[in-house]
């Protein structure tokens, strides 16, 4: 299940927008002198825009995400299970924002429990790859 729920929040990252790269005209709003510079060649000091995504994402330990609330800023980290003892664990995404908290189904909390972020596009596809292989755990920022 965790296979599937992973594969498909990869395909959504996948098939979204396509025209995130192309370039957009200065705001009515933009100062002129920012303006002006960026017409005369002028390297433009603005920060791009990160575009963010919803990311289905399934915490191993249900209990841990009955703790959390939308709003809530977590870190996501990925514990690989080894067959010779314990395994490494790397935090995944840092400070990322919990958007929805969907109510558990019956049957599904030996699987663990859902949770909803906003993430950066890239953030999901190592969401999406760590929750394929790997068990995820949560930590309130």
């Amino acid at each position: 299940m965790a296979a599937g729920l992973a594969v498909t929040a990869a395909a959504l990252v996948a098939a979204g927008p396509r025209d995130a790269g192309r370039a957009r005209a200065p705001s009515a709003s933009a100062p002129p002198a920012a303006a002006e510079s960026r017409m005369a060649g002028a390297p433009a000091q603005e920060r791009q825009a990160v575009e963010m995504v919803t990311a289905p994402v399934r915490i191993a330990d249900g209990a841990t995400v009955r703790l959390l609330r939308p709003g809530d800023r977590v870190d996501v980290v990925a514990a690989e299970e080894s067959a010779v003892g314990g395994g490494d664990a790397r935090v995944v995404a840092r400070g990322v924002r919990v958007t929805k908290v969907p109510e558990a189904l019956d049957g599904v909390a030996e699987g663990g429990a859902l949770v909803v972020l906003s993430v950066p596009r890239q953030t999901a596809v190592r969401l999406a790859g760590a929750g394929a292989t790997s068990r995820l755990a949560v930590t309130l920022c």
